[in-house]
């Protein structure tokens, strides 16, 4: 399986991996079978079958990993500056309040860096580096709870189609009333 920009995994998750695929190629020279091997590790049969076939040709080196299938897109440097710009607000990069949209971000990183990344791609890359998406603390200052109380009771049931009672009805939709 394949994960965008730089493994996607932590250092652990990458060592328990490499260690898998070393214990199949012990089993490989023990002669033992592709479905048995993959019921023991449980990796998929394709999984030991690709293994084999590299460690036939090149040993075991050829089953080891050669990292990430492509380089990120910001090196780490360059994700530094990139927080850098973050840490100075939208406000300072002439966006109208304090909001941080991956949109914006996308923006500033072709504006800074001239690269095009995707906001999927954006989003993984923050969230490896330890950023998430922030939720605020408190409600807001403005808020009128009464307001809010009285638009439940009275606005929000007129907007809400009301529950079918309970009792004999159909599954068809053109003749509800049949059986």
């Amino acid at each position: 399986m394949r994960y965008p920009q730089g493994g996607g995994l932590t250092a652990e998750r990458q060592a328990f991996r490499e260690r898998v695929r070393m214990e199949a190629v012990g089993m490989f020279a023990d002669g033992r079978g592709s479905t048995e091997i993959a019921k023991e590790l449980r990796v998929s049969v394709r999984s030991v079958q690709r293994w084999r076939r590299a460690w036939q040709e090149s040993g075991q080196d050829g089953v080891r990993s050669r990292g990430p299938a492509s380089r990120p897109k910001l090196s780490d440097a360059l994700f530094a500056v990139l927080e850098e710009e973050l840490a100075k607000g939208p406000v300072a990069h002439g966006w109208p309040d304090q909001r941080w949209t991956l949109t914006r971000i996308k923006t500033l990183i072709g504006r800074r860096f001239h690269k095009s990344m995707t906001l999927s791609g954006i989003s993984q890359m923050l969230r490896r580096h330890g950023w998430s998406h922030q939720v605020p603390a408190r409600r807001a200052v403005e808020r009128d709870e009464a307001a809010v109380a009285g638009w439940v009771k009275d606005v929000w049931p007129q907007a809400e189609r009301p529950r079918r009672r309970s009792g004999p009805g159909s599954s068809s939709k053109t003749k509800p009333d049949s059986r």
